[in-house]
């Protein structure tokens, strides 16, 4: 086989899967049916490619072959049932046979959307949608979220038999229940996101190809669905996020904070892409979580010195986000930002507010340890980093907060 039919089908499933299976499921009738015709066409792809070279258009290729797959196995069931009509229950209607009818964009969408159903538990509609619409294996998966490859499988499983005996439908929602619906998309992209921003467990900081199929997800989303300013608002905060992401380690593999890392290296196109869509997402009304959270992230990208980001603003932000979400994650980065505004005093008040809800998370820990070092109190920063290392899970996190304990410790001198 030619590495370059290799690359081009490696290519085409990183960008056309969702695309293929979108347009397959939409015949097929059912996602087990249409992953296997999906999997059998790119299969069919190493050899047909090698044979007659690689198509102008790979997408349109693999949807065609793996849509006949599955209106083939229609007709085989079809002749069966004929064959033997008094040993089965009467079956629905097939399929029709529209192999010709041409594919169109709100395919990709149905898919996102029957992924996150409400009727869904979030757990499973974040597995299908890595698994679907991202066609990331069930190994990849059950890594990404510690959890053993059966747990996920059978995760994944469950969820497809839940949309089957429900009779989840394959559709974009009418308009009414598109805030619902549209929230928990956002929020599954979103969770894909910081799970390869910060990689829960590892050796690396940072998943790369979660982050860019949840970018990709986002771009996905602005094309389909222009007018949704909180889809603008998820994709600035992604763009405006990642845009540090080369200045996180430094050449040692050592976790950088931001008033390490060189600001000259950060990816301006990307800030200026997601600054602008910030913009966007603003006007008209109030602003949804995520586009807030993007504006924060946008006045820590724009600030050309630490020292020079607005604090003030982000504070307000942070309060606003707070009474709109009451999630305790929220109030612990305000308690950061208050400390950068008004001392660290400020902030460990703050943060004592939420003790009872994230007393043993490691990232409590460590702003807490840090907020204490700021405040001179260096036996209870030491603890408190030791501590946040021994619940941290990502071995960049740990390295980082065994050296501050370290650190700590030795500057507190003997005794």
């Amino acid at each position: 086989m030619s590495e370059e039919v290799r690359r081009a089908v490696a290519d085409a499933h990183r960008r056309e899967w969702a695309f293929v299976l979108a347009a397959t499921a939409r015949v097929a009738g059912d996602f087990d049916l249409a992953e296997e015709c999906v999997q059998d066409a790119y299969v069919a792809a190493l050899d047909a490619w090698v044979r007659q070279g690689v198509p102008a258009n790979p997408a349109a290729w693999l949807t065609t072959t793996a849509r006949r797959k599955a209106l083939d196995v229609h007709r085989r069931d079809r002749t069966l049932r004929n064959k033997l009509p008094l040993l089965i229950e009467p079956q629905p209607d097939e399929p029709p046979d529209d192999e010709d009818e041409p594919v169109i964009p709100d395919d990709r969408l149905r898919l996102i959307f029957t992924c996150c159903h409400p009727a869904l538990a979030r757990e499973a509609q974040v597995a299908l949608t890595l698994r679907l619409v991202c066609g990331l294996t069930t190994g990849e998966i059950a890594q990404a979220f510690l959890v053993s490859e059966a747990t996920m499988a059978a995760r994944v499983t469950r969820a497809k038999k839940k949309i089957s005996v429900a009779r989840i439908s394959y559709r974009v929602p009418e308009a009414a229940e598109l805030p619902d619906r549209l929230d928990a998309v956002l929020t599954v992209v979103h969770l894909l996101f910081t799970t390869g921003h910060t990689a829960p467990a590892g050796a690396e900081l940072v998943r790369a190809d979660l982050i860019e199929r949840a970018v990709g997800l986002g771009r996905l989303l602005l094309r389909l669905m222009p007018d949704e300013r909180e889809v603008r608002g998820l994709l600035a905060l992604m763009l405006l996020t990642d845009a540090r992401r080369d200045t996180r380690v430094d050449a040692t593999g050592r976790l950088l904070l931001l008033d390490e890392q060189d600001r000259s290296r950060w990816d301006a196109a990307a800030i200026d892409e997601g600054v602008a869509l910030v913009v966007d997402a603003m006007r008209g009304g109030q602003p949804g979580r995520f586009t807030l959270q993007a504006a924060i992230a946008a006045l820590h990208d724009q600030a050309p010195r630490h020292e020079d980001t607005g604090w003030a603003e982000i504070q307000a932000l942070y309060r606003v986000l707070e009474r709109m979400t009451g999630n305790p994650m929220v109030t612990l980065n305000r308690a950061a930002a208050a400390a950068m505004a008004d001392g660290p005093a400020a902030g460990l008040a703050i943060l004592d507010t939420v003790a009872g809800q994230l007393g043993d998370h490691h990232r409590y820990l460590s702003v807490r340890a840090h907020l204490l070092e700021q405040a001179g109190d260096r036996d209870g920063a030491r603890a408190g980093f030791q501590a946040a290392a021994a619940r941290a899970g990502n071995v960049r996190e740990q390295q980082y907060l065994i050296t501050k304990a370290a650190q700590v410790a030795a500057d507190s001198g003997p005794g």
